[in-house]
């Protein structure tokens, strides 16, 4: 009996291209035993399943990934109310690595890459662009236009498809190349001098007949990663057409890596339909959202106190209340003066019992707030400036900038910076047609990343680039600016801006999530 238990089991998962250890085959032996045998079946089918979406070195599967694959059996269906609505940190989002021979993201840790440091090695500074590099890689080589036609398909279908080159390719070539198709970063080696990097080389860059570099729906920013077509002759790469590479739909992410989990936070939650169920039932659930609360301007106190006055009698899931927090940010009582302002938000606050204690409180800080400057990530504000808000509101969540936000199965980004301005003004070449926050919601999201500027121009830690990924492109990013209000959808997620609290006439947004609708509100006089 225990030997065929064993051979089911190790057939089972050879056929799935795995092969069971010998502890795990005594382990995977004990779980069967313990099943009726009408239903052993089905459970190996869903432990093997388990297993393909760990990050496996080897085929070679031990009784620790089987044990880990059999509790993730388990909690599937056992959501608490923890796992409804959780703010993720930037510093404890988890660090993946694509790795070319698995075609699989690995735990960092996994590859010799497992501590995080604000102060970390000088070749961290490359392996931003070498990991975006190789996450936009990986994810542009399976859209349709650039996956193998099928043997025996239509030869009109094959016509259709076309072929990624390594820039590599034309350095290695003395002859014309035509039609190529190059993925790489735009970047000035020298000054005035465009050139095309990817992890095998840098070749020289003619964008003289680059029509769309000119007239573009995108803000083509250096070190921004582009898809280049044109000839190769005598050293340098003649392009054609530019473009930015296609986004990848976040359903179509997750087919392939399962329950990776890029997010932070629970996993598996996208996948939970109880979650799912108590999302669609709250259909008056919403999340509230201003950017630039300055709280030392008393009409904005004035207007803050109407706005809670307003949702108390049917208190929202949370608000969202985004930096800067001070109308003037700087001089030696700056401090002080964000304490004070703490202290009569909380005085307001402690009137409304009901959203004390049915809304979450969420504070993310501005660029000009007191913290490490404007480098992101930064971590939330300070606990000595903020006692009078948890003094009346111990469950206040000061997170750090930018944030991640899960609620139910949605996954939600949110960044407190002046982003499209700073894209506009840093872009190689500002589109004539159409409105710059339709082009930088486009940007952004084929990107895959909340900053796609250089270091200069944008700080990031080296060590921690990856908490400003947008892969898999969340639900909702909330790019909170002193821009004027906007909303886009961009491969379904929404790119929004609640506009400047108290410079924009007191506006603000109102996100519905069973409905995935948002809605501009403001304040009237």
């Amino acid at each position: 009996m225990s030997s065929s238990l064993r051979n089911q089991a190790s057939t089972a998962f050879k056929m799935s291209g795995l092969t069971l250890r010998s502890d795990a085959s005594n382990h995977m032996e004990e779980i069967l035993r313990s099943l009726p045998s009408s239903e052993r079946e089905a459970a190996i089918d869903r432990l093997i399943e388990a297993v393909q979406k760990k990050p496996l070195k080897s085929s070679m599967v031990s009784k620790v990934i089987l044990e880990e694959a059999l509790n993730d059996c388990n909690q599937e269906g056992r959501e608490n109310v923890d796992d409804v609505f959780n703010v993720i940190d930037a510093f404890s989002i988890p660090k993946f690595v694509y790795c070319k021979t698995s075609k699989k993201f690995l735990p960092a840790d996994t590859v010799g890459d497992g501590t995080r440091s604000l102060f970390c090695e000088g070749s961290k500074k490359s392996e931003i662009y070498m990991n975006r590099y190789s996450l936009i890689h990986q994810r542009t080589a399976r859209h349709e236009l650039f996956t193998p036609a099928a043997i025996g398909s239509n030869p009109t279908d094959a016509a259709k498809k076309f072929v990624l080159k390594p820039v590599e390719f034309l350095l290695g070539s003395t002859a014309k190349l035509g039609e190529i198709i190059v993925l790489g970063m735009l970047s000035q080696l020298k000054e005035g001098k465009w050139f095309l990097e990817d992890n095998t080389g840098a070749v020289p860059l003619d964008l003289a007949r680059a029509i769309s570099f000119f007239v573009s729906i995108w803000l083509f920013t250096e070190f921004s990663f582009v898809l280049a077509e044109g000839c190769y002759e005598d050293g340098v790469f003649h392009v054609n057409a530019f473009g930015f590479p296609p986004p990848e739909l976040a359903k179509t992410t997750r087919s392939f890596f399962g329950s990776v989990n890029f997010f932070g936070g629970c996993q598996e939650i996208n996948k939970s339909s109880n979650l799912l169920q108590i999302e669609r039932d709250n259909e008056d659930g919403m999340m509230v959202i201003l950017s630039d609360v300055w709280l030392d301007e008393a009409k904005v106190m004035d207007k803050l106190q109407v706005l809670f006055q307003g949702y108390s009698e049917v208190p929202p899931i949370c608000f969202i209340l985004c930096g800067n927090f001070l109308s003037k940010p700087y001089g030696e009582d700056h401090n002080d003066r964000l304490i004070e302002a703490f202290n009569a938000l909380g005085d307001i606050l402690s009137a409304y019992t009901d959203l004390i204690t049915q809304s979450k409180f969420i504070f993310v800080p501005g660029p000009k707030d007191p913290g490490p400057g404007s480098i992101l990530p930064r971590p939330g504000l300070f606990s000595c400036l903020t006692e009078g808000i948890t003094k009346h509101i111990p469950g206040a969540i000061f997170a750090s900038n930018p944030c991640r936000i899960q609620y139910c199965t949605q996954h939600i980004c949110i960044l407190r910076e002046d982003m499209v301005l700073r894209m506009g003004r840093n872009c190689v070449r500002f589109p004539q047609d159409g409105k710059i926050e339709d082009h930088y919601a486009k940007t952004v999201v084929c990107q895959s990343h909340m900053t796609p500027l250089p270091l200069h121009v944008k700080p990031t830690h080296w060590d921690f680039d990856h908490s400003l990924w947008l892969y898999p492109i969340p639900d909702v990013y909330v790019s909170a600016d002193s821009f004027s209000t906007y909303s886009k959808n961009e491969a379904e997620c929404i790119v929004t801006n609640p506009g400047s609290f108290s410079k924009n006439q007191f506006t603000f947004q109102v996100y519905y999530p069973a409905s995935k609708q948002i809605e501009d509100s403001r304040i009237e006089d």
